[in-house]
């Protein structure tokens, strides 16, 4: 019955509501990290061990508490144990409880298993196989078990060397120079850098030992440049983490970043001894929340008159000034309101598309917000996430759910905006359909650079991918009519992606999970209404009518690291309750059975 459809919207609306902070934004909660939690009690522990005893204690307590039955970890407390993570925890309990533990020992058969033995050169070899030329977190995996003593007595030579030498370059030749870690890394790559460097410099004879030499005083203060105001490099644990640790590790205790970092370490614990993989997805949670409320005609009359501090918070986390990590210009917004965020196109246009959900008229704000997206175009024709032109490493290449998102946002503020950048968006449009007809699968769809799924062969997530170009390029009548023949395909995909109780998972044969259910139903369309009305009984159930959530880590970090996030299964619940309704009664009527 319909009625129970409006019950769930309601339920739902509700708890997405009080899920706002007092503030009137969304802060979220993210997934606890043992990965997270083994890199904070390293750097901790390098740093001071007396000092910072407590939290490492609680740290190796909740690592020991949360480790998988089959010896391993995984990167949230859901998810299935991989290499890396072990491996980090393995290290992690070697350097700050007895080798010897019940969680060592059981971690020691895991790796064995995946490795093939606890040999240096094994686990060394591994790590990188698993990364393949991205060195952003394999270098780091090593470095951490070199400065664990868990890869033998020359751990060293088994850590990849990295050009921080390349820091002193001008920024602007980044792009070209191929740096082999991603462009947010940077402060990984000049820490690491140095520490490989400290313990294990280059032959005598060999120019890089003395080019490093000579660098090293003047890329030294560039780590505090880039430190944010709360000392957490991207707001995240993880890359802190390993920056604090490199410079302990290679004999720089006095570095002045080194006391806001260790702060923000501390600071960032949490109560059960555990960190998250990063502060928070505040601006993004509110966008997507807003969008998610305001989906509805009537939605935007009631932003209009309700919402003026909501708007006012969103505009202020647009940037004013050029970004120190990136170089990114002014006019993007991060996926946080922190000092430590960093301008992506995903969060600029779903920043974008929330202020015009929200009734905001088309000033100055919106021609920066427009013409940075615009400016972020690759040569490809698609839409990186942080840097137009560094195409060489996963992580900075264009993807097909944020070119779709970043259409989204030029089209619906289309027609309000100058004619020169109405112009630039129908050339840019045009370039960006044929990067989208061009990396669809022959299948139909489309593989997301930010989300995956550990449950598909290749932990990727075609559902996920695929429903949100689909939703993105439905979100304005000018690229529905224009991507008519893409959008069919993609839907035809989902169709065929459908499980028979009518929910969806990373692909046809991955676990069902709210979150893959709730975007496809979104994109799903009013052409299948049998295929519709399963996946709202579907949703219905999984949410005990919008009021439950449980979550699942599909999100995807920097260099494959999972999490989930409390906000997701609750906003897309949300969003694809109220199109379904949509299409149910304006097919049917309020007569439609659910």
């Amino acid at each position: 019955m319909m009625d129970a459809l409006d019950r769930a919207i309601a339920n739902t609306q509700a708890h997405l509501n009080a899920l706002r902070s007092a503030s009137g934004h969304w802060e979220g909660h993210l997934s606890s990290s043992a990965l997270s939690t083994a890199t904070a009690i390293v750097a901790l522990a390098l740093v001071d061990r007396v000092k910072h005893a407590e939290h490492i204690a609680a740290g190796a307590r909740w690592l020991c508490e949360h480790q998988n039955t089959d010896g391993g970890w995984g990167d949230t407390t859901l998810s299935k144990s991989n290499l890396s993570t072990t491996l980090l925890c393995w290290s992690a309990l070697h350097l700050v409880a007895q080798p010897n533990t019940p969680a060592v020992e059981s971690a020691n058969g895991w790796i064995t298993a995946q490795v093939g033995s606890l040999a240096p050169a094994a686990i060394a070899k591994a790590v990188v196989t698993r990364y393949g030329k991205d060195k952003t977190f394999s270098v780091p995996i090593l470095m951490l078990c070199a400065l664990c003593g868990t890869l033998g007595e020359k751990p060293w030579k088994h850590v990849i060397a990295l050009p921080f030498e390349l820091a002193a370059l001008p920024r602007t030749w980044f792009g070209a120079v191929g740096l082999p870690v991603v462009s947010y890394a940077l402060p990984a790559l000049i820490a690491i850098g140095y520490t490989r460097f400290k313990n294990a410099p280059p032959a005598w004879w060999n120019p890089l030992r003395w080019l490093r030499t000579l660098t090293w005083p003047r890329i030294r203060p560039m780590l505090q440049a880039l430190q944010p105001s709360s000392g957490g490099y991207l707001e995240a644990t993880p890359l802190t983490s390993f920056v604090t640790m490199a410079l302990a590790g290679g004999g720089q205790l006095d570095h002045p970043c080194l006391p806001l970092a260790v702060d923000f370490l501390v600071n960032s614990k949490r109560e059960d001894g555990s960190w998250p993989i990063d502060t928070n997805l505040a601006t993004w949670g509110t966008t997507l929340s807003v969008r998610s409320l305001d989906a509805l005609p009537d939605g935007l009359l009631r932003s209009r008159e309700a919402n003026p501090a909501q708007q006012t918070w969103l505009l202020a986390q647009q940037y004013r000034e050029v970004h120190p990590f990136t170089n990114a210009p002014p006019g993007g917004w991060a996926w946080t309101n922190l000092p430590g965020g960093v301008p992506d196109a995903d969060d600029t246009s779903s920043a974008l598309i929330a202020l015009k959900k929200m009734g905001h008229r088309c000033d100055a704000a919106i021609h920066q917000g427009i013409t940075w997206l615009l400016d972020l175009q690759n040569r490809d024709g698609g839409i990186p996430t942080f840097c137009r032109g560094w195409g060489t490493l996963p992580f900075d290449r264009s993807t097909p759910e944020i070119t779709a998102h970043a259409l989204c946002a030029w089209w619906v503020w289309h027609d309000e905006l100058p004619p020169v950048l109405q112009k630039r968006i129908v050339k840019s449009t045009q370039h960006a359909f044929f990067y989208l007809e061009r990396v669809q699968l022959p299948d139909g769809s489309w593989i997301p650079l930010w989300f995956g799924n550990e449950h598909t062969p290749d932990e990727n997530n075609p559902v996920y991918g695929t429903a949100q170009v689909v939703n993105h390029l439905s979100g304005s009548e000018q690229l529905a009519v224009l991507f008519h023949a893409m959008i069919l395909t993609g839907r035809e995909y989902l169709y065929s992606a459908q499980k028979p109780d009518g929910s969806f998972g990373g692909d046809a044969n991955a676990p069902a999970s709210i979150e893959e259910t709730a975007v496809s139903l979104h994109a799903l369309g009013s052409v299948e209404r049998e295929k519709v009305l399963s996946a709202v009984q579907w949703l219905l159930t999984a949410t005990a009518d919008g009021t439950r959530f449980p979550t699942a880590p599909i999100g995807l970090y920097f260099a494959r690291l999972w999490y989930h996030e409390q906000l997701y299964p609750v906003i897309w619940t949300l969003g694809a309750l109220r199109a379904a309704q949509q299409v149910l009664v304006s097919s049917t009527g309020r007569s439609a059975t659910v």
